[in-house]
């Protein structure tokens, strides 16, 4: 008899500003397309992040699945360049009727984190991102 065990996924550790975060790494199709669907909560100073191989990608992300409200943080060349905050789940809805969320310009990561977690950490547009190789 087998059994199809989940993939764990990678955790590695970011900084915004003077902030640290760990993150599940989603850097896969598959991983992306499942992303935080189906969870039901994120600790405090976690998330998950979304990585993009290739260059000017403007990716599409959608609250398909989701239980909890977070912050979507897009993320270019190291800095933050967009956040739409307190993005709510849409249970419901059809996929078709589902709100799409974009960045403004081509980004190589998008990080999740709890809803109201960029405000409540003064996280804004500029803000510098390192993340552990």
């Amino acid at each position: 008899l087998f059994t199809q065990k989940a993939k764990i996924l990678e955790n590695k550790e970011i900084k915004i500003e003077n902030l640290m975060l760990l993150v599940e790494i989603a850097d896969s199709e598959e991983e992306r397309a499942k992303g935080l669907s189906g969870r039901k909560k994120l600790e405090e100073k976690e998330g998950m992040l979304f990585v993009f191989e290739k260059e000017n990608v403007f990716p599409s992300f959608w609250m398909k699945d989701m239980l909890i409200a977070i912050d979507i943080i897009w993320i270019s060349g190291g800095k933050v360049v967009k956040i739409h905050k307190d993005v709510q789940a849409e249970p419901g809805k059809t996929t078709s009727e589902l709100t799409l969320y974009r960045p403004d310009q081509p980004i190589d990561y998008v990080l999740e984190v709890n809803a109201g977690f960029s405000g409540k950490n003064n996280i804004g547009v500029g803000d510098n991102v390192v993340i552990e190789r």
